[in-house]
C-alpha cells in the first residue's frame, strides 16, 4: 500500500461514524490515507507528536473531526503548516453542533482551519483530494469525473420530474 498523504483524525472513536465518509471518498479516488484517534484534551502529548511529525511522515493534508468544544482541528493547525480541514461533529454533549462549528470556524488570525459543514466529513475528503489534485493531474481527472457524475445525477432528476408530466425549466 502507498504511504498515506492524508491524515484523518478524530477526538474519539465515536466520531468514526461520521469521519469514515472522508475515508470512503478518498478510497474511491485512490488517495492513500491513515485514520486514528487523537484527543486534544485526553492525549495532548499524542496530539503534539502527531501534528509536529505529520509532514515528516509524508502527510500533505490533515482532516480533523471533533465535537463539543472541538479544539482538535485548531490545535493541530497551530502546530503544523500543512492544510487542516476541520469537521465539526454533532456529538452527544453538543449544543446542536453549533459549539463545534464555531470552535472550528472562529480561528484566530494566523491559524486557519478550512471548515466544512456539520458532520460534513465527505466534503472534507473531497476538499483534501482537491488540494492534492492541484499538483496531480491524474487525481484532478478523477475529481473532474466525480463532478460530471454529480451533474448527471441532477440532470437525471430533471428527466424523472418531466416523466411525471410536470413542468420544469
Amino acid at each position: 500500500m502507498k504511504k498515506p498523504v492524508v491524515g484523518i483524525i478524530m477526538g474519539s472513536q465515536s466520531d468514526l461514524r461520521i469521519m469514515k465518509e472522508a475515508a470512503e471518498f478518498l478510497e474511491t479516488v485512490k488517495v492513500p490515507f491513515e485514520v486514528t484517534v487523537v484527543s486534544a484534551h485526553r492525549t495532548p502529548a499524542r496530539l503534539v507528536e502527531y501534528a509536529t511529525k505529520a509532514r515528516g511522515r509524508g502527510l500533505k493534508v490533515i482532516i480533523a473531526g471533533a465535537g463539543g468544544a472541538a479544539h482538535l482541528p485548531g490545535m493541530v493547525a497551530s502546530m503544523t503548516s500543512l492544510p487542516v480541514i476541520g469537521v465539526p461533529i454533532k456529538s452527544s454533549n453538543s449544543i446542536d453542533g453549533w459549539d463545534s462549528v464555531l470552535s472550528i470556524l472562529q480561528m484566530p488570525g494566523g491559524v486557519p482551519v478550512a471548515t466544512v459543514a456539520l458532520d460534513g466529513a465527505k466534503n472534507a475528503g473531497i476538499l483534501a483530494a482537491q488540494i492534492l489534485g492541484t499538483c496531480d493531474d491524474t487525481l484532478a481527472g478523477k475529481l473532474d469525473k466525480y463532478k460530471e457524475e454529480l451533474q448527471s445525477k441532477v440532470e437525471e432528476s430533471v428527466q424523472n420530474i418531466l416523466k411525471k408530466g410536470w413542468k420544469s425549466s
